[in-house]
């Protein structure tokens, strides 16, 4: 594709792109920022549209990413595997991420201390299954070690099945220990702490009393 620029037209629907025609006819869009550079009567050889283009598609993937990132932070390869699905070429894909990243609104460690701060505070979860959940989203092992490094697992753990032993105190010991420790399995923590963290939570919420009431009932 080239030609002669004959013609610029703002877009009706996207005010922020701008169809470009050439030799009379429409050939291809582009952001308002970047038609700017062009004016009527200018002559564009196929590598200077190819140019253009690419250009334009990178800074669509910018607009993009910019989204993707409102709802929530993202790590590098997130990011990357969401412009992927969206298939935009590797090279475009690196170029956005080079610009989030100066921008600062990429940035692997600051995401990986703000996803353990994020689980502390709501869904407690083991050192082990921490770096799992990190190193799924493409964070570095040295990364997700250094954001895991000063975890008190006994207490995360504490934390994480204090709700959830209130919500079993009107069962049995047994099933107490046993359901309590099933769930604090599933968020990775190790046998050794979750019979600690259970053998405490039984005796501040378990009740024989309240068995005792429920068997009586049971028989009446």
């Amino acid at each position: 594709m080239q030609g002669e620029v004959t013609a610029l037209k703002q877009q009706k629907r996207r005010r922020d792109r701008a169809n470009v025609y050439l030799d009379g006819e429409y050939a291809f869009s582009l952001q308002k920022v970047l038609a700017a550079r062009l004016h009527v009567g200018q002559i564009l050889a196929a590598e200077e549209v190819q140019a253009f283009q690419a250009e334009d598609a990178t800074e669509l993937a910018y607009e993009r990413s910019l989204r993707y990132l409102s709802y929530r932070a993202r790590s590098t390869e997130e990011v990357r595997r969401y412009l992927a699905r969206k298939e935009v070429a590797p090279e475009a894909a690196e170029l956005v991420i080079e610009r989030l990243e100066r921008a600062g609104l990429l940035d692997d460690a600051a995401f990986a201390e703000q996803w353990v701060e994020n689980r502390e505070t709501f869904r407690p979860r083991s050192r082990f299954a921490l770096k799992i959940e990190l190193q799924q989203k493409g964070i570095p092992s040295r990364l997700a070690e250094r954001a895991t490094e000063g975890l008190d697992e006994e207490a995360s753990a504490r934390r994480a099945a204090d709700r959830k032993a209130q919500q079993l105190a009107r069962y049995d010991e047994g099933t107490f220990r046993k359901r309590l420790l099933g769930f604090l399995a599933r968020r990775g923590f190790g046998y050794g702490i979750a019979r600690r963290v259970v053998d405490d939570l039984w005796e501040r919420y378990g009740s024989e009393e309240t068995e005792l009431d429920r068997t009586g009932l049971e028989e009446i």
